[in-house]
């Protein structure tokens, strides 16, 4: 998180917030090879031209939806629309009216936001700062998510189910991710998180990103997520175990119900955030990238179930990301079509898919050519031939695949940035069909010597192994950042994405030298890879620690205890206890957890902690893991609260027991110390409304109690249930803002003190 510094100025002058040097004149927004080519691809019409160019020199407005459960989520939403909104509508700064938050027309249930406020407005506006703290906590417990509006098209599309096994193939950062989590938690109640039965795998083929997309999609636990770390153009066969009619059992592929192949792209869509690509953008940035985005699609598609779904998205406006992409798989891959959504999302305004464009091969885009044919008798250098192939130009039979079908959004339709959507279903007709029918048919179990020993010998797939993880591959998304603070990721302007960095696009090959990737397997193969994650090991049923966590916290026999696994390096003592449902059990005891780079798996639930003085160590429930081990918990052990001790535990870090009221202190002070849930019903308390019981973690010791959720969780609580965080962190932060502040400078809040 970059901060402000001092001046060059007087020994300890601070540099005017308002100051940007990141930032260019609406006069430098202009690239002549961007324009040309875009008006040779005939994106929009000529009269819609002027608009379309002033649209891209806006700065792009905030968004954020909320996320979660949809239970928790619609609450949220009416604190926003009914407590906070109201107090925005009428408000002038320096004599202008600032307009207020507006919901996203076209989101479902009215869960998206579209904000656009100035920064000095979020200062020095007393309605505004307390709306800014709001989300400010809020995003950091996971309730509010920022992300740009046409980002969260793609997993609206896939219309994932709780039953559906789901792939995510480029996932980081992961709001993205994060939508499809909620989706497969569709059956979640506002205390409970469910266990669905289907899948989401997570992948991602930058290391450091996934632990990134790991933290994101944290904020909505669940035994449903894995995260991979692998190249998805090259994505391995997974196997599971599927039962057979004999009542034995055999290892088949595992295939995806829904597939998100959100690519890296040129970015070009990203211009209104991203202003280098004003400076920067190339035709030979998408080139470059085409035959990638070609072996990630033909990957999904081969991963994809009968019947199944791909949306595939990019956050560019050049066909040769887009149609040609699709065209090209359409044609390697006769059994999938465009589904048409067109009646999707009516409030939308979207534009058709082209069905014919004009490549450029040179850095001016002073020259397009019609045909592959017209390109390669043209008198282009022979080493920038040799990086185009005909994929790159329109089919002869492109107007049949119904590319008009896919969607493009542009920015002056609704002042969002630039993006393409294409949905595909996998018909009946795919190849293979037969192959999968008669090994369902079989009914007699496999050999014990004729099963494939993947965990031995990982290179006894038919796909090759993944290329090795230390070759870059540069790439931009519509919702990409750094690891942002959540200052920034909820900063109301649309300047705050100056996190964000858009390197241009390679100028990828689309052919490898297969004797390089060999000698890349060979070393692979030799050296792990570099990948240096932990194994998962699932605890029987009977282990001793998992027994003492069910006994203590009073859990009951449908807990699934055989479905509890650890993950530490070998001989060392559990520190944390994970939950994972049927399905990630099933792809981790029949998978090499080096082969398929596991990252994450299931949803921490349990973690040790460590005893005073003479005590002994004990697991606890964990604030994030109580929603999943809930429905487990026998109600009659659950601790009844009231308004008054919530507040004593909100605003202390470690109240005496002897400081509650008499009917909660005396049932606290009748449980042994360790582990305990307390409940605080719904309804109006002192003024408080609490929409539905609020379940919350608390450790008790000796003398005293301590609420287990982190603080900015606390501070987000606070906020929401009492209007100020009257935490102690909240508290010490203003009064160190308080103390830092010059005698000339206006008081920041504690949470409006770390500027982006």
């Amino acid at each position: 998180m970059a901060k402000f510094k001092k001046g060059k100025g007087a020994k300890g002058a601070r540099k005017p917030k308002d100051d940007r040097t990141d930032l260019i004149e609406k006069i430098d927004m202009s690239n002549e090879r961007l324009f040309a080519y875009y008006k040779a691809q005939n994106i929009v019409p000529e009269e819609e031209w002027d608009v379309f160019v002033d649209a891209l020199r806006q700065h792009l407005p905030t968004t954020f939806r909320v996320a979660g459960s949809r239970q928790v989520a619609n609450s949220l939403n009416s604190i926003i629309k009914d407590t906070h909104v109201p107090s925005l509508s009428n408000v002038t700064f320096e004599g202008q009216r600032i307009p207020p938050p507006v919901q996203i027309p076209w989101y479902p249930d009215g869960l998206a936001w579209h904000f656009n406020v100035p920064k000095k407005v979020l200062r020095r506006s007393p309605e505004f700062k307390k709306f800014h703290s709001f989300l400010v906590f809020e995003t950091e417990v996971g309730n509010i998510s920022r992300q740009e509006a046409v980002s969260m098209l793609p997993p609206l599309l896939l219309e994932v189910e709780p039953h559906h096994l789901a792939m995510d193939m480029c996932a980081a950062p992961g709001s993205k991710t994060a939508q499809i989590l909620e989706a497969l938690h569709a059956q979640d109640t506002a205390t409970s998180t469910s266990i669905p039965s289907g899948l989401l795998l997570a992948n991602d083929s930058d290391n450091k990103r996934t632990h990134l997309l790991i933290h994101q999609s944290a904020r909505l636990p669940s035994p449903a997520l894995m995260v991979t770390n692998l190249d998805a153009s090259n994505y391995p066969s997974i196997k599971i175990k599927t039962p057979t009619r004999a009542g034995g059992s055999r290892t088949v592929p595992l295939l995806f119900d829904r597939i998100l192949c959100d690519v890296p792209c040129s970015g070009d869509g990203t211009i209104r955030k991203n202003m280098g690509i004003w400076k920067s953008w190339q035709p030979m940035d998408g080139n470059g990238l085409h035959g990638l985005q070609v072996r990630i699609l033909l990957r999904a598609m081969n991963l994809l179930k009968d019947n199944g779904r791909i949306v595939y998205s990019t956050c560019s406006l050049n066909p040769v990301e887009n149609e040609a992409v699709i065209a090209e798989a359409l044609a390697a891959n006769p059994a999938f079509e465009l589904v048409d959504v067109s009646s999707k999302l009516p409030e939308l305004k979207r534009r058709p898919g082209l069905s014919t464009w004009h490549p450029s091969a040179d850095r001016v885009s002073a020259t397009t050519y019609a045909t592959y044919e017209e390109f390669m008798n043209s008198s282009t250098d022979s080493t920038i031939k040799a990086k185009m192939t005909p994929g790159h130009w329109p089919p002869p039979n492109a107007e049949s695949l119904h590319l008009d079908r896919t969607m493009r959004i542009y920015p002056h339709l609704q002042d969002t940035g630039g993006f393409y959507v294409a949905v595909l279903q996998k018909t009946q007709k795919a190849t293979g069909q037969s192959e999968r029918k008669r090994e369902a048919d079989d009914a007699e179990e496999e050999p014990e010597s004729k099963r494939l020993k993947t965990d031995e010998d990982p290179q006894i797939e038919d796909e090759a192994l993944p290329a090795p993880m230390d070759v870059p591959q540069d790439e931009v998304k519509e919702d990409e950042v750094e690891e942002p603070s959540v200052a920034e990721e909820v900063d109301m302007l649309p300047e705050s994405i100056e996190s964000e960095t858009t390197t241009p696009a390679p100028e990828v090959q689309t052919e490898v030298n297969p004797e390089i990737n060999q000698n890349r397997r060979k070393k692979k193969s030799q050296d792990g890879g570099g990948f240096k994650e932990n194994p998962y090991t699932f605890l029987k049923p009977d282990d001793p620690i998992l027994l003492n966590c069910i006994e203590r916290l009073h859990i009951n026999s449908d807990f699934p205890s055989s479905n509890v696994l650890v993950r530490n390096p070998e001989g060392d003592a559990a520190r944390s206890l994970y939950l994972a449902n049927d399905i990630v059990k099933n792809v981790i005891v029949n998978n090499n957890y080096e082969r398929i780079r596991l990252t994450a798996a299931g949803t921490k639930v349990f973690a040790k902690q460590e005893a005073g003085k003479g005590g002994e160590a004990q697991f606890r429930v964990l604030g994030e893991g109580l929603p999943v081990i809930l429905p487990y918990v026998d109600p009659a052990t659950i601790i009844k609260g009231d308004m008054v001790s919530l507040k004593t535990l909100v605003e202390s870090y470690y109240p005496l027991c002897s400081n509650f009221v008499d009917e909660f202190r005396e049932a606290v002070e009748a449980r042994p110390t360790g582990s305990h849930i307390v409940r605080f019903p719904l309804g109006q308390h002192d003024g408080t409304n609490l929409t539905h019981d609020l379940m919350l973690p608390i450790w008790k010791s000796n003398v005293s109690l301590t609420l287990m959720i982190d603080k900015k969780a606390k501070s987000a609580l606070s906020l929401r249930l009492f209007g100020a965080d009257i935490t102690t962190a909240g508290k010490e932060g203003r009064t160190n803002v308080t103390q830092k502040a010059g005698p000339d400078e206006s008081v920041a809040t504690a949470e409006e003190s770390e500027e982006l």
